[in-house]
């Protein structure tokens, strides 16, 4: 299990470095077969926190801090309603949540990436920016809704992953806060040796993808992050379900 979940997270933090908000998308839906929804999408919000903290540094010059302020207060009221779901829905009904959010967030974005069509922005912000706070925490994948804002309003590449890493720190952090208020301080099973190897596979996923991302196409990355995420999402569907079965 341990194994699984390393190579989950090195993947991810992998995908984040290359595309901005591969993260949650390639290690949510895998986190939340192998440990369950409640402490899988914990602990990517948490992995998710740590690999921003560290990313920021390397894209500062390029946050667009006015906008992240429009994605972010929006996002933040959105993640109270998401933690009280994430706490008191039960396993196989929160699993099954988690897959259908992660398949139909990545489709609107599939679907809006295809239009020429151009939204005014801050009523754009508001809007992407609650919808990936609730998600963010329920499901631990904030990014499609984000994704589907910068392709709407024309937002450059550089400037989107950039500003994607504070928002993710500060929606992270409050997730985390939230969700451990409203379950009794509920936290992950896993022992400290468990936690350095989740670490690890974080940084050194994080470092290859610092040392390859100017090599690998960021079309091509993200490409794979959404295979790798529907299929993630279909597999946590399917698991749920058959849970619920007699």
């Amino acid at each position: 299990m341990l194994a699984l979940v390393v190579v989950s997270v090195l993947v991810g933090a992998f995908a984040q470095r290359i595309t901005g908000m591969g993260f949650a998308l390639v290690v949510s839906p895998a986190l939340v077969i192998i440990l369950g929804p409640f402490d899988g999408v914990l602990i990517v919000n948490l992995c998710g926190v740590l690999s921003s903290l560290l990313i920021i540094p390397r894209v500062w010059r390029h946050i667009e801090w006015r906008t992240l302020v429009w994605l972010a207060v929006p996002a933040l009221l959105a993640i109270v309603p998401g933690s009280l779901l994430a706490a008191n829905l039960a396993g196989p009904q929160l699993q099954i949540g988690v897959g259908l959010l992660v398949i139909a967030a990545l489709t609107a974005s599939l679907v809006v990436t295809r239009t020429a069509q151009t939204v005014p922005r801050r009523p754009a912000a508001i809007v992407a920016g609650a919808a990936s706070g609730f998600m963010n925490t329920a499901a631990g994948v904030g990014g499609p809704a984000l994704s589907v804002f910068a392709v709407l309003t024309r937002w450059p590449q550089a400037q989107f992953a950039a500003t994607l890493q504070p928002y993710f720190v500060l929606i992270g952090s409050t997730s985390l806060l939230t969700k451990f208020a409203f379950s009794g301080g509920t936290l992950p099973a896993l022992d400290a040796a468990s936690w350095v190897f989740v670490v690890v596979a974080l940084v050194a996923g994080l470092g290859l993808g610092e040392l390859l991302h100017t090599r690998i196409s960021h079309h091509a990355a993200r490409v794979a992050v959404i295979w790798i995420a529907y299929a993630g999402g279909a597999v946590a569907l399917i698991d749920g379900t058959l849970k619920l079965l007699p």
